[in-house]
């Protein structure tokens, strides 16, 4: 089986796709924008928070960041 997945994919991997979404009215940047200001109400608690110590803060901070996508890099790899 992996032979045939193996074989499949290295076909795949030369063509051309293409993606659709019938359901999604909406474009990649309001999509985007959307997550992005989700992410900052996010970030606005977190701040507001004040049982939270600084470190907690930032930690809070860097893992709203990474429910985006965008990690934290080696400032955050513990």
């Amino acid at each position: 089986m992996d032979l045939y997945k193996e074989i499949l994919a290295k076909v795949l991997e030369q063509k051309e796709i293409h993606v659709v979404f019938p359901d999604l009215n909406i474009s990649a940047s309001e999509i985007v924008e959307m997550e992005c200001y989700r992410a900052l109400g996010k970030v606005k608690a977190i701040i507001e928070d004040d049982s939270l110590s600084e470190f907690m803060c930032i930690e809070r901070i860097v893992c709203v960041l990474e429910e985006i996508g965008s990690g934290g890099g080696f400032r955050h790899d513990f």
